[in-house]
């Protein structure tokens, strides 16, 4: 047996003795240290450099392999090279500068302005029409109202349903909230938005309805206000009911919708930060990573020369 597969076999059965490693554990670790060694060729594995496993890593990504998939070939040969250094085997280890593969941060699912419009319209409509009850009526008004809300601020969903029922009897431009880690910031109202909310109010009043709550959407539940999860569901029922994709609507896609719409319209990246909410700058960055795949495919679908 050659040195570098009795190293080997030695880092599996200490796997196995000593970690408890299952079968198809030792099957994963065994196939990934064969790809690395068919990839140096005549260098033993045990032998590897940091370049080497550099390398290695952009011949995974040059095949196709995902940012997860690399990272978990990496994690073995950390492993591997770890019991080398630690038996006396090697005097270091070439691993232990490698920063893991970063799985590619997915773009968040956007609406356009027609379909954010389709979605307000229709719950605007609704709500106008009568209703065989009043509670049926009430929820046709909250839905309009969370929708014209949530697509004037950007607000987190959490915010949203907990907002006070003193934020629709104000007659202010701006309202303050508490976002994440008790931070507060200001956000603005459209008139719309404040209309909908004095609207909803007024007719909660008249029919006595939730009298006394200090919440904007209450409701009879353990929080005492609406939830999250009650409002996702009735979203989701009014886009299949406009001809919208359900799967891709959701309150925190309205979100997105609301960032990406003021930076598509020439909004500053470091207002559309602060209305938010984020406490960092990339975060709000991944809706400039948006704008910018939108306009690559507008190039690639008219441009002339994009048709080969």
């Amino acid at each position: 047996m050659a040195a570098s597969d009795f190293t080997r076999e030695s880092f599996l059965e200490m796997l196995a003795a000593e970690r408890g490693a299952a079968h198809n554990t030792l099957d994963s670790y065994r196939r990934d240290l064969d790809d690395f060694a068919a990839f140096l060729g005549t260098t033993a594995t045990r032998d590897a450099t940091a370049e080497d496993v550099s390398a290695y890593l952009s011949d995974l990504a040059a095949r196709g392999f995902a940012a997860s998939s690399q990272a978990r070939r990496l994690s073995a040969l950390r492993q591997y090279f770890k019991f080398l250094y630690a038996e006396g085997e090697r005097g270091d280890d070439p691993t232990r500068t490698l920063a893991s593969p970063k799985k590619r941060q997915g773009l968040p699912r956007i609406l356009s302005e027609a379909e954010v419009d389709r979605l307000i319209e229709a719950a605007c409509f609704d709500a106008t029409l009568e209703h065989e009850t009043p509670g049926r009526a009430l929820r046709a008004q909250r839905l309009y109202t969370l929708l014209e809300v949530l697509y004037a601020t950007g607000l987190r969903v959490s915010e949203l349903v907990a907002l006070p029922v003193g934020a629709a009897l104000r007659d202010a431009r701006l309202i303050g909230i508490r976002g994440k880690g008790g931070k507060e910031r200001l956000v603005p109202l459209s008139p719309r938005a404040q209309e909908a909310m004095r609207a909803y109010v007024a007719r909660r009043n008249a029919e006595g309805a939730y009298k006394g709550s200090p919440w904007l959407f209450p409701s009879h539940g353990e929080s005492g206000h609406f939830t999250r999860q009650a409002f996702a569901r009735d979203l989701k029922d009014l886009a299949r009911a406009v001809g919208l994709d359900a799967a891709k609507v959701s309150p925190h896609v309205l979100r997105h919708a609301f960032a990406s719409h003021l930076l598509q319209n020439g909004a500053d990246l470091r207002v559309v930060q602060q209305l938010l909410g984020h406490a960092d700058i990339s975060t709000t960055q991944i809706y400039t990573h948006v704008l910018d795949e939108r306009l690559r495919q507008l190039v690639e679908a008219h441009h002339p020369l994009a048709k080969g």
